[in-house]
């Protein structure tokens, strides 16, 4: 007992220490939510007759700088841009050295968005700006409006809207060389605008979803929207301005030679408008095909046979231009015939089954093919081929839950240089009736045609187009959530249109359904969609 005693004392005094260091820890306070307030700036904001080079804002604590380039919006744009520090560590002031030749009489307005935060918590000092004039006052005008898109369901985020003043040089050009004389941005949570400190004038109101920061529109990567007449400043309308994505000019790219007998031409464009002319001189013997890559904007020209040549020599033409290209030759292994399922193993019961090929195919004979179900049933099909794209298609009427198996004798495929495939098998199944869901739609208040589409969030899952006032019925469709979207066919033309900058036309007018549509499986699902007037 005497031994244990002194080890009991001891454990309690540890306890006691323990506890007692707990109750003592520290809780650092409370967190900071305060952002960072400015004490000084020279020259001070809203300043006139502005001359200087160098702007000084200084912070009440330590702050730094955080996605500017995402955030800062400087109107008028300044080329070169200014040098904005520091960048990535911690300050109490900020430093803009101005490297442009400002404008006369020109109100300038640096707006920081969200990028000025406070060193250790990082809150905001929201919205900042600072503005300048090298005139005798500050124009204080403003424009308004909102952002929508002219296809998709929500508008895009940190869309730029940019004011370019008509005056004596301007032309609708400018938009693709030079940077406007007011830009402001929206933001990721709202699709409103406002254009501020502007002088009286009239002017070019348009919105980029800049993807390169320029300020300037590039038509392989930018959105575009425009209000289609001059705007006079002052003005109180709202303005709600559209982006779309043109469609893209077409233009040939230099061809190259991409294998056996066969040259890449690159494109940018419709390749329907393009047209591919043998200049140099062949033999009578002498054929050519013409497919398209599966995955890049890329024709295939092949031809045979081998020609004597050192190079050929292309006329490439489409609508407005005409190039011209020597491709040079050399010796290319030639490739064996590979055929593949284009699709996957489950097929829709409307949709053909398809195969597609590395080499041009060029004929099929429907006697070395045989399609059974899964009793062994011989089942009768129909077969075309789409040229351009290189893939056979099989039709038949197929049944659910069923397995067919496709078999392609020695011989079956011939390609463009007379290479023959060995025995091919492919199989395929349908779903269940009951694994789908039905779509019936009543579209009241349209103005016929129309394209009526079912899509989700990235891609169109089924479409129909209507001319009269029947009812739409979408049939077999997977269950999910979807969006229903009617496209007004202004020109008869059966499928989307785009608006387009230069011929001041707007896009094709869509509609969406107020609410998602949920499709299950074994259900119909009727709905009326009244169209506003």
């Amino acid at each position: 007992m005497k031994k244990i005693l002194p080890f009991i004392i001891c454990l309690v005094v540890c306890v006691l220490i323990l506890d007692c260091a707990n109750r003592g820890n520290p809780t650092g306070g409370e967190k900071d939510s305060t952002p960072p307030q400015i004490t000084k700036s020279i020259p001070e904001n809203f300043s006139t007759d502005f001359k200087v080079r160098e702007i000084k804002i200084t912070f009440d604590e330590y702050i730094k700088i955080k996605n500017l380039q995402k955030n800062l919006i400087i109107s008028p744009p300044m080329d070169p841009e200014p040098q904005i520090t520091p960048l990535g560590s911690a300050s109490k002031s900020i430093t803009i050295k101005i490297l442009d030749t400002l404008k006369a009489n020109t109100t300038y307005a640096f707006n920081f968005g969200e990028s000025i935060v406070d060193n250790n918590e990082e809150n905001p000092f929201s919205f900042y700006k600072y503005v300048f004039s090298t005139g005798s006052f500050i124009d204080s005008l403003t424009v308004e409006g909102s952002i929508s898109d002219a296809l998709n369901r929500m508008p895009e985020e940190f869309v730029t809207v940019m004011l370019y003043e008509v005056d004596s040089a301007y032309t609708d050009s400018v938009v693709f060389n030079r940077k406007p004389e007011y830009v402001t941005n929206t933001l990721d949570s709202t699709a409103t605008f406002r254009l501020e400190n502007l002088r009286p004038g009239t002017y070019r109101l348009l919105a980029l979803k800049d993807d390169n920061s320029n300020f300037m529109f590039e038509q392989k990567t930018d959105k575009i929207g425009f209000v289609e007449d001059f705007i006079t400043v002052p003005t109180t309308e709202n303005y709600n301005i559209e982006l779309f994505t043109e469609n893209i000019n077409l233009k040939a790219l230099r061809p190259r030679l991409a294998g056996h007998q066969k040259i890449a031409f690159g494109f940018e464009g419709n390749p329907e408008e393009l047209n591919i002319r043998l200049l140099s001189t062949t033999s009578d013997e002498f054929q050519t095909v013409i497919t398209r890559d599966q995955k890049a904007d890329t024709l295939y020209y092949w031809f045979k046979p081998a020609v004597e040549l050192d190079s050929l020599q292309f006329e490439v033409s489409g609508p407005a231009k005409i190039d011209t290209f020597i491709v040079r030759l050399k010796d290319q292994m030639k490739d064996t015939l590979v055929v593949s399922p284009h699709r996957r193993k489950i097929t829709a019961y409307e949709d053909p089954y398809e195969i597609e090929a590395n080499l041009p195919l060029s004929n099929f004979d429907k006697t070395l093919a045989r399609l059974i179900d899964k009793d062994s049933v011989e089942i009768d099909f129909t077969n075309s081929k789409d040229s351009l794209r290189n893939i056979l298609r099989f039709h038949f009427n197929k049944t659910e839950s069923n397995i067919y198996r496709l078999q392609l004798l020695p011989g079956a495929i011939t390609d463009f240089f007379g290479n023959q495939n060995d025995t091919l098998s492919y199989s395929v199944r349908t779903k269940a009736l009951s694994d789908y869901g039905n779509v019936r739609l009543f579209v009241r208040n349209a103005i016929y045609p129309i394209i009526v589409q079912l899509v989700n969030d990235t891609d169109v899952v089924a479409e129909k187009y209507a001319t009269t006032q029947d009812p739409i019925d979408f049939t077999n469709l997977n269950p999910g959530k979807y969006y229903i979207r009617v496209i007004f066919d202004a020109n008869g033309n059966m499928k989307y249109d785009p608006g387009n900058y230069l011929l001041k036309r707007q896009s094709e007018r869509v509609s969406y359904f107020p609410e998602q549509i949920e499709v299950r499986a074994s259900w119909n699902f009727i709905e009326e969609f009244t169209l506003q007037e």
